[in-house]
């Protein structure tokens, strides 16, 4: 389905004439991530025999944990389409709003350049097309089951980031924030390539079932008594060391420490909603990768033997210290989400690392609760900026929605809960998840992952994550502060306030007859022209026949379905807060109904370990 969609997606994108198309495209990407997640739905039933089937001549296979974080993926990206598949604002008028006018009648107003629909994220026809290149790369490498599928994976979900990053063109920050992910990136893939030449070269094999076969027979294998020379050539420490440097490169993928130095850089620099993208869903297909390899090679019979998951308990020490104490000096938002992530892999390495029936099913729910946390606090960043529109944070200069959002310093949130109070409650309730207060989502996760480690003897890495989450909270808090307790910098803009904006509810059987309006090319022509400012517009508006704009009715009825509207009727649309208000919720209520994800978390952990 996915492979069909992007044929179909790049043959439509290279015929198109129209960038302004580009909210048609991402609603179609939508449409297709959910009618996959319908066909993933329909056959969870097959991934359900013994412990899954291989595809494609064993190059992939399919398992129940594979399955469910498919359709976690194919979830997060369809949510994050959302942001660019629908306009930020709307008109709400009290009037409108009742279920008759809503379904009978239409409301139209001056879509002018007040309402954004014209900014740079919705001329962008080429995103919905990589955002599918990349699911596409994810998905495989959740599944892959060779290691050539596992370069191959790999270097094409990160190539489509690498495109993402940069898709602002005009943007010299992305661009060089993009550059820098595609050489670090680029570094990242060698180690990759040269551990699975290694694991070739040294099993001659590609497949990672006969690896792990290979491993287990050199393990249990007696050497000294020399009664089997097969094993003999294939030493555990030949499979630990390529399996080491093969952590290191998706390390510097997934950003942990201490190959994170990239990370902040990269967050700050390109646009918030490409973020949102990069930060999260990259990742999650690298972890469920990681999960199975873990599982089939972390154990050693003797215990003087070196195990390659050792790199994966450095680096969560490291992730946890780093993450933490670098965290506290942040004064830009993205920076400081950057650190709070690079916080949260020691956590998700940690739980890893220990490779026990509690410890993945921890860490199966830590991978889960994150990323929709640490969605919610994107989407709450970008509408927050999209909140400021109508503001200035110094005298003449507003605050535009560039990159997608104007927030970034911590500065700029303070008194946000004076404008927008709900938002702001919203935004809270996610970074006291992140600290993890009880009784939120958060709390359980990093007890879940606490309580792993220590049945499992990892005290001082369980002192250490207590350490830092207290830490941690300091730079949480801050934001806090500036939001409630701190007075707004920011003032309306005079001349926005003074506005005085109509539109017109008429029956939806008159919707063709206006489009059709020879005047209408006219009325397009002054509300689209961005080179004129808000008073040369209202002018020419004012000078315009209303009666040409409607046809076929008198001036009588058209003053008697005039609606006036102001600023204060400007809202943000339905997508942005119906999404926030959902992962909020879910954040908040986990506390009342735990069952569904921790059951589901509970059961793939069993599944792996065949109890």
């Amino acid at each position: 389905m996915l492979l069909y969609s992007l044929i179909l997606l790049l043959l439509s994108n290279a015929v198109t004439l129209r960038r302004d198309k580009s909210t048609s495209y991402n609603r179609v990407t939508l449409i297709i991530l959910v009618f996959t997640s319908y066909i993933l739905y329909n056959s969870m039933y097959i991934s359900h025999i013994d412990k899954g089937i291989a595809l494609f001549g064993g190059l992939f296979h399919v398992s129940s944990i594979t399955d469910v974080f498919h359709f976690f993926v194919l979830l997060l990206t369809s949510i994050i389409l959302t942001l660019t598949g629908f306009y930020p604002r709307k008109v709400w008028v009290k009037d409108y709003s009742s279920f008759t006018k809503l379904f009978f009648y239409k409301f139209i107003y001056y879509k002018s350049k007040i309402l954004n629909n014209k900014a740079e994220q919705y001329k962008i026809i080429e995103y919905p097309l990589i955002i599918l290149f990349i699911i596409s790369g994810g998905l495989f490498l959740m599944s892959t089951s060779d290691i050539v599928s596992i370069f191959l994976s790999i270097e094409l979900q990160s190539y489509g980031l690498y495109l993402l990053c940069t898709i602002y063109r005009n943007s010299e920050l992305a661009t060089s924030g993009g550059l820098t992910y595609f050489l670090l990136g680029g570094l990242s893939s060698s180690f990759i390539l040269l551990a699975t030449s290694l694991l070739y070269a040294n099993s001659g094999t590609t497949r990672l079932e006969s690896l792990y076969v290979i491993y287990n027979i050199s393990e249990y294998t007696d050497l000294s008594s020399g009664w089997l020379s097969l094993a003999y050539w294939y030493k555990p420490h030949y499979i630990h060391f390529s399996l080491l440097i093969m952590s290191v490169g998706f390390l510097f993928k997934i950003s942990a420490a201490p190959f994170h130095n990239w990370s902040p850089d990269v967050y700050d620099a390109i646009p918030t909603i490409v973020t949102t993208f990069v930060a999260i869903v990259a990742k999650v297909s690298i972890f469920i990768f990681f999960i199975e390899l873990v599982y089939y090679t972390s154990k050693s019979v003797y215990l003087s033997n070196f195990s390659w998951t050792y790199s994966l308990l450095l680096s969560s020490l490291l992730s946890l210290i780093i993450g933490t104490v670098v965290g506290l000096s942040q004064f830009r938002i993205k920076r400081l989400f950057a650190y709070s992530t690079i916080s949260h892999l020691g956590f998700i390495l940690l739980a890893l690392s220990i490779n026990s029936i509690e410890s993945i099913q921890s860490f199966i729910f830590y991978v889960m609760q994150y990323s929709i946390a640490n969605l919610n606090s994107f989407i709450l960043l970008i509408s927050i900026g999209y909140t400021f529109y109508f503001y200035l944070k110094k005298k003449d200069e507003n605050l535009q929605d560039k990159n997608n959002s104007p927030i970034q310093l911590i500065s700029q949130l303070k008194g946000y809960f004076y404008i927008k109070p709900i938002l702001a409650i919203s935004l809270t309730i996610t970074l006291f998840s992140f600290v993890g207060v009880p009784p939120l989502i958060g709390f359980f996760a990093k007890q879940m992952v606490l309580t792993a480690a220590i049945d499992n003897g990892y005290i001082f890495m369980s002192l250490v994550a207590i350490l830092t989450s207290v830490i941690s909270a300091v730079y949480y808090l801050v934001v806090v502060k500036q939001i409630f307790f701190d007075k707004p910098e920011e003032n309306i803009n005079v001349e926005l306030n003074q506005l005085n904006l109509s539109g017109y509810i008429y029956n939806s059987k008159d919707i063709q007859k206006v489009l059709t309006s020879s005047n209408d090319v006219n009325l397009s022509s002054i509300l689209y022209n961005e080179s004129e400012g808000i008073k040369e517009k209202l002018d020419k508006l004012s000078t315009l026949n209303v009666s040409n704009i409607i046809p076929n009715m008198n001036t009588n009825e058209i003053n008697k379905n005039k609606v006036n509207f102001g600023l204060e009727n400007i809202v943000l649309s339905s997508s942005l807060t119906l999404i926030t208000s959902i992962l909020t919720l879910i954040i908040i209520g986990f506390m009342f109904d735990p069952a569904q994800i921790i059951n589901t978390s509970s059961i793939l952990s069993i599944i792996l370990f065949n109890i």
